[in-house]
């Protein structure tokens, strides 16, 4: 009966069958395989992220040095042969445009016609109202009209007075060239007589719309710059697809991008070696 169980005696004095023998050294040849196979494994089968360590941006408003500053993260999600997809979001902390906004707006804004619109900022703020923000800016505004009498030209004015104009922002992609654009709306506006009339009906209040639109924007579209942002081993391959703005805590407004990029496994090896280099020049 023993025999029939192949059965082998150790010195030990315990008998083992040969089979289940073989079958733990098995397992254990199993186990230490797969260990092997988790270190060696390829990167689709890691939950690959890697993180991009801030880059502060500099813009100048009227003469005045403020930052930008961008981070982000990219995470792989799929990997076909040698190409790796990774979703990308990138973060543009606009903390500092917001400190500065009524010299941003009043370089934009700001006129002294002397037969036509003179206008002077006041104080302008941007706050995140997520997905959009809003802006409002505090003005004066005056309209003057010149005539010639008797060969001498003579000024008059015809409308003045303080306005309060506010302005939602709401942020998107362009699907023609994947760019950030901003969409204004007019949510309130608050003036005196005529001067309200001519901000809710005239040329006047589109004017304010798009210098507003356009300075905010053109300051976003260089902190969410690509090129100054990302790694070089993924500038030339990441798409964005989605924006929004949001509040990070005590009013400090964020843009976040998101988007894709598809990139071979020797992009990822230099997109990691890159992020290491700026990560030692950070600290």
């Amino acid at each position: 009966m023993l025999g029939a169980l192949n059965l082998e005696q150790e010195s030990t004095g315990f008998i083992y069958p040969v089979n289940f023998r073989n079958l733990c050294r098995w397992r254990y040849v199993l186990a230490f395989a797969a260990i092997l196979e988790l270190f060696s494994a390829p990167v689709r089968a890691q939950k690959l992220t890697i993180k991009i360590p801030p880059t502060k941006i500099p813009l100048q408003v009227k003469d005045q040095p403020i930052a930008i500053t961008a981070y982000g993260v990219v995470s792989m999600v799929t990997q076909n042969r040698d190409l790796y997809v990774f979703t990308l979001e990138l973060d543009a902390d606009l903390s500092d445009l917001q400190q500065n906004m009524t010299p941003l707006l009043s370089a934009e804004l700001d006129r002294d016609e002397p037969c036509g619109d003179r206008i002077m900022v006041q104080h302008a703020t941007l706050l995140p109202v997520p997905p959009a923000s809003v802006t409002t800016v505090e003005f004066h505004y005056e309209r003057w009209a010149c005539v010639k009498l008797f060969g001498k030209t003579q000024t008059k004015r015809l409308i003045g007075g303080n306005a309060t104009v506010q302005l939602k922002l709401t942020p998107a992609i362009d699907k023609d060239n994947a760019e950030l654009r901003l969409e204004p709306e007019i949510t309130d506006i608050e003036a005196d007589g005529s001067l309200g009339e001519l901000l809710r009906s005239g040329s006047l209040g589109e004017m304010l719309k798009e210098k507003i639109r356009s300075a905010i924007l053109a300051a976003m579209r260089k902190g969410t710059d690509l090129r100054a942002t990302l790694p070089p081993a993924i500038q030339g391959y990441a798409t964005i697809q989605t924006a929004e703005f949001r509040d990070e805590g005590s009013q400090r407004l964020l843009v976040v991008l998101g988007g894709e990029a598809r990139i071979t496994k020797e992009q990822v090896q230099a997109l990691s070696e890159q992020v290491k280099e700026r990560v030692a020049t950070v600290h």
